[in-house]
């Protein structure tokens, strides 16, 4: 073959390449945009389902998914520089606060770190905690998990709900093995600690920061400088 054949079919290889990345990206936006409002309403369902297991929707009658502040990694909530700020949700009732629902880390589960989501309430008392991941053994220390909890009647978490430092003093907010108020199982004490622990630290974070939370804009970032 010569070089200006050699050329030719170079240039025609390109220009078929080209052509293919040039359709095969407009297919593929064309894809994205057509289903990117049923991704988006999918995972907005998600995380208004994991927030209904902590809040009741009765509670608030706000556009929970837009009236939310970010908030800066800080040791209270278990958070470490490295993590993404996380997003705290307002909710309101006929314009009054009526709940802070956000997530929080117990750092020194026994299979390492336990993410959870809670909401505390104007009244600052639990609402509601419930886990979101965790490596806890299974069958020793998943129950922290109402889904692995045996007790479905009464599920170990729920010791949590309608609890403040009104009821609670900080001080007795442990596991009843550490001589505090909140049962353990036998056997599992290290994940039911690590919960009680990241609870409590949340509940004294929501307690001290509500007023300035809820005077932010939505969708800005409470700074750790600026408690």
């Amino acid at each position: 073959m010569s070089e200006q054949n050699a050329a030719r079919a170079s240039l025609r290889t390109a220009v078929i390449l080209a052509v293919f990345t040039l359709v095969f990206t407009t297919l593929m936006a064309a894809t994205y945009k057509a289903t990117k409002p049923a991704i988006d309403a999918s995972a907005e369902a998600e995380k208004m389902k994991l927030v209904g297991e902590v809040l009741p929707a009765a509670l608030y009658d706000n556009a929970l998914l837009t009236d939310w502040v970010g908030v800066a990694p800080r040791a209270e909530l278990g958070l470490v520089a490295q993590d993404d700020p996380i997003r705290l949700f307002r909710a309101r009732k006929a314009g009054a606060p009526a709940a802070l629902v956000f997530e929080a880390v117990a750092p020194d589960g026994y299979g390492g770190r336990i993410r959870l989501i809670l909401a505390v309430g104007a009244d600052d008392r639990v609402i509601g905690v419930r886990v979101i991941s965790h490596k806890e053994t299974p069958g020793l220390g998943d129950y922290i998990d109402p889904k692995k909890d045996r007790n479905k009647a009464s599920p170990w978490i729920r010791q949590f709900d309608a609890r403040g430092f009104g009821e609670v003093a900080a001080a007795d907010w442990k596991v009843s093995k550490d001589g505090g108020r909140f049962d353990a199982r036998a056997g599992a004490t290290i994940s039911a600690r690590a919960v009680t622990n990241a609870v409590r630290r949340a509940l004294q974070f929501a307690e001290g920061h509500r007023d300035k939370l809820y005077a932010l804009p939505a969708q800005s970032v409470l700074q750790k400088e600026t408690q």
